[in-house]
């Protein structure tokens, strides 16, 4: 009787031994999390601590007189400034100042494609291991893929149609009122983040000029993005087992809707799909998930995304109301129905894995080819273009 009691006694503390240990692996993840969210958050303040402030995000804006410019000018101030939530703010501001809203949508749709720059700078983090850097610059490409099908797809549809302005007006029209409608106190990851980015300012006042401390606010935020990554690689592997995993694997690899529901969910409370689509990258590394799994999870997050430029609308009254509210729809209704139309048809739904299947391969054989892609994707081909046609 007493060898069972203490048989008992042994296993109950094992097993409180071993709550505690997960207990402290979760709290490690939620830190490498936070200092992920925050890295973000600092290399964004550092472009705009760089160049001047936030105004120099709508100067990226002044010479986009045409769907191309407009474009190719909202994808290079996305991959600069490290966040859509930001570029898209700023758009419906310039909206809400006089931009018509035909000049805005292209720029919109250039957001979408910039943001993907992050992914493809997480995936990094994972280069010296030749299976997970591939299944993860594969993660993180096929998010870029689809969203540079979208535009393919919708822009040309929208020039010559105007669906996408002339839904979103008349949404616009039946949402806006004479009373401000302004849900900005809903955003809680700032909150969460200013205290580490002060520190980091602070950090970083000691430097001369802005633009010194601004530059180095970026490197030490990918620097942290990367510590971060390897950190939460090594983590996850630990926690996502037993129930851990079955509960993520309900949420994101029960299928389709259910993957696009918790992306788009999980980017509402964080208002980044950066940040959503980032953390997962590690994820399908590690080979906790698939990269098919994870598109889903990729186009919720794409129509998550657009709550920031409408709760930046919502806090504009007066006659600029409206076209501020009609831009931010677009930006709604052109990721709904990007996912609707691409993932809805088989054939449109397997481009963007197949072009990231392939990407990868060539990446993984030569890691040259990953920085080839996010330089020239993201920055040399939109900066010449736009060189060649101001």
């Amino acid at each position: 009787m007493s060898e069972m009691t203490s048989a008992s006694s042994q296993g109950a503390d094992f097993e409180t031994m071993t709550t505690r240990h997960y207990g402290r692996i979760w709290l490690r993840v939620v830190l490498w999390i936070y200092a992920l969210l925050v890295a973000v958050s600092v290399i964004g303040s550092g472009f705009k601590m760089a160049v001047g402030g936030s105004e120099a995000a709508a100067q990226l804006f002044s010479f986009a007189n045409n769907a191309v410019m407009g474009l190719l000018a909202g994808t290079l101030a996305t991959a600069l400034v490290q966040s859509s939530s930001t570029v898209t703010s700023v758009i419906v501001g310039l909206v809400a100042g006089g931009l018509p809203v035909h000049m805005a949508i292209p720029m919109i749709m250039g957001a979408n494609i910039g943001t993907t720059i992050t992914n493809t700078i997480v995936s990094l983090g994972h280069i010296r291991c030749h299976k997970e850097f591939k299944q993860a610059f594969a993660a993180s490409t096929v998010h870029d893929f689809f969203n540079w099908l979208a535009v393919l797809i919708l822009l040309p549809l929208e020039l010559f149609t105007g669906f996408l302005s002339k839904l979103s007006a008349s949404v616009a029209s039946m949402l806006v009122g004479g009373q401000n409608m302004s849900m900005k106190g809903l955003n809680f990851i700032d909150p969460l983040t200013s205290p580490a980015e002060d520190i980091v300012k602070g950090f970083v006042s000691v430097l001369p000029d802005n633009t010194l401390a601004g530059i180095a606010m970026i490197g030490i935020g990918i620097v942290l993005i990367f510590f971060s990554v390897v950190r939460l690689g090594k983590l996850l592997k630990k926690v996502m087992v037993g129930k851990a995993k079955d509960a993520l694997h309900k949420s994101i690899g029960r299928g389709p809707i259910s993957g696009i529901l918790s992306g788009m969910t999980m980017t509402v409370m964080v208002q980044s799909s950066s940040t959503t689509t980032s953390l997962m990258v590690p994820m399908v590394a590690n080979g906790l998930f698939t990269v098919r799994q994870m598109y889903p999870f990729t186009l919720g997050a794409n129509i998550g995304t657009t709550i920031t430029a409408l709760l930046a609308a919502t806090a504009i009254t007066g006659p600029a109301a409206l076209p501020a509210l009609t831009i931010a729809m677009v930006h709604f209704f052109f990721n709904l129905c990007a996912v609707v139309v691409i993932y809805g048809i088989k054939r449109l739904r397997e481009i963007p894995l197949y072009m990231a299947d392939k990407l990868s391969d060539l990446a993984a054989r030569n890691r040259m080819y990953a920085f080839a892609y996010l330089f020239i994707a993201f920055f040399i081909l939109p900066g010449v273009l736009i060189f060649l046609t101001a």
